[in-house]
């Protein structure tokens, strides 16, 4: 007999209460198959940076396992199955997920597994408290942060998991697949996957920047971000590691926040399951968004750091080169797609899917619909970012501009955030600005007042009766 650890956004031995009940359940004479999953529709729509990220993790998590990781390529719909009835496991344990997909997917195969004498049994999650568990007194969830963070607080989680025994007996019986070839990366350095990278960019991160991440958090100039959201994203780290370390002051309480951020929109998505890429609220479906041929010119010219405004180009060339932009940046960004260019969020929501390392639906989707007016916030399609204030004010020296930017490293000081006003500031080929702030601003919030009168929040939970459309739609 053999148990099954199916290992997916855990990718790490530390604080893993899965693959402690996978080794503590295997009985006298049984083993454990250390199993991961690349779903090949999900392959194909990685970028280089996530494809070549989530190979490292995996090697690392492999070295960890003395080299008895057994990688699958295909659907974990037939493969799971299909290990279950030829190794005659017992248990398949895993962390819990909470997305649409992967609850319908999980959905299933839970079915097919009882109906060979196995089961699916999930130990732990990926967040500090799952989603699901905080709720209001008549047991509805909260739609907004700060009760929900009063709330989170007052719940608390528990402490670490215990380090597994790695004498276990893994089982070696079961051969891994070859992944399809990755695309060549930029020269851009990109972070260092796996378990023990983590833990050094947070012993790092505590030593130099956590005591001042309050200040320097929004300065994409500075070094002062923990840089482990997509460690947090491949659970090469748990946030209840993270948390375990905190104390009281300035800094540390602004990065709880931060932790608790990530696991609300968690709790939003999965009890509004349409907001994965639907409007959170309904009402913002009537906005007026461009289309057409001027449309796609500029939405080429943001994908490609084209526009002519400095730190939203300089965003957008950080992702395609390294996988990860600043979140500073990313709202101005976000802010100039959907309120100067007037195209809809979710256009950079999927792009961002693609590109970013650190993809994660519910923060991405949500992240989206905060600029865009339509999540959780009362009113932010009021709050337009000014692009080059934004600038002046978070990246004062252009340190961060010119670092992406070679066409505008001529330009000293903060003096290259507006170009176009240096003598030769577009010599070296910057485009000028596609469209200007001001009059874009002032079109933005005139049709926000064409929209219905009246907010349009829907207080239904559709979970129960999305179960179907979502089983169709997973990969």
């Amino acid at each position: 007999m053999t148990q099954i650890m199916w290992f997916r956004r855990d990718l790490r031995l530390a604080d893993n209460p899965a693959l402690l009940a996978a080794i503590n359940s295997a009985a006298d004479g049984e083993d454990v198959l250390a199993l991961y999953i690349v779903g090949p529709r999900t392959w194909a729509t990685m970028s280089p940076v996530q494809q070549h990220y989530l190979v490292a993790s995996l090697a690392s998590l492999n070295e960890s396992l003395s080299g008895n990781l057994v990688i699958k390529y295909g659907d974990a719909r037939e493969i799971i199955p299909n290990l279950v009835q030829s190794l005659k496991a017992s248990v398949v344990h895993a962390g819990e997920l909470h997305t649409p997909n992967a609850i319908a997917r999980d959905l299933e195969i839970a079915r097919k597994l009882s109906g060979v004498g196995s089961e699916l049994k999930f130990t732990g999650s990926a967040y500090a408290v799952a989603p699901g568990r905080i709720t209001k007194d008549d047991g509805s969830f909260y739609k907004v942060y700060t009760p929900y963070y009063k709330n989170w607080l007052k719940h608390g989680w528990r402490r670490p998991a215990e380090y597994p025994d790695l004498n276990q007996v893994w089982c070696t019986s079961v051969n891994s697949d070859k992944l399809p070839e990755r695309a060549e990366l930029s020269a851009f350095d990109h972070p260092i996957a796996g378990e023990a990278a983590a833990l050094k960019r947070w012993e790092r991160f505590k030593q130099t920047a956590l005591a001042d991440y309050a200040d320097n958090r929004n300065r994409p100039d500075l070094d002062g971000t923990s840089m482990l959201s997509a460690a947090l994203r491949f659970g090469e780290i748990h946030p209840r590691t993270l948390l375990a370390d905190l104390e009281d002051s300035s800094g540390h309480e602004v990065f709880r926040k931060e932790i608790a951020w990530r696991e609300f929109y968690a709790d939003i998505l999965f009890n509004r399951p349409d907001t994965d890429t639907g409007y959170y609220n309904r009402a913002y479906q009537a906005m007026e968004y461009d289309t057409g041929e001027k449309a796609q010119e500029r939405f080429t010219a943001w994908v490609t750091g084209t526009t002519g405004y400095p730190l939203v180009d300089a965003g957008m060339r950080q992702l395609r080169t390294t996988g990860w932009m600043h979140n500073r940046v990313r709202m101005v960004v976000a802010s100039f797609l959907i309120k100067d260019l007037h195209l809809e969020w979710t256009l950079g929501a999927e792009h961002f899917a693609q590109w970013l390392t650190d993809f994660d639906v519910a923060s991405n989707s949500h992240g989206w619909q905060w600029t865009a007016g339509c999540g959780t916030d009362a009113s932010p399609y009021y709050r337009v970012f000014n692009p080059i204030g934004q600038a002046i004010r978070f990246d004062p020296h252009g340190d961060y501009v010119r670092k992406f930017i070679p066409e505008l490293r001529h330009i000293p000081g903060p003096a290259v955030h507006e170009p176009w006003l240096v003598a030769d500031g577009l010599a070296h080929g910057y485009p000028e600005p596609i469209v200007d702030h001001a009059s874009e601003r002032l079109e933005a919030l005139s049709r926000l007042e064409k929209l219905p009168k009246g907010k349009v929040q829907s207080a239904h939970n559709p979970r129960e009766n999305d179960q179907k459309r979502l089983i169709q739609s997973f990969e």
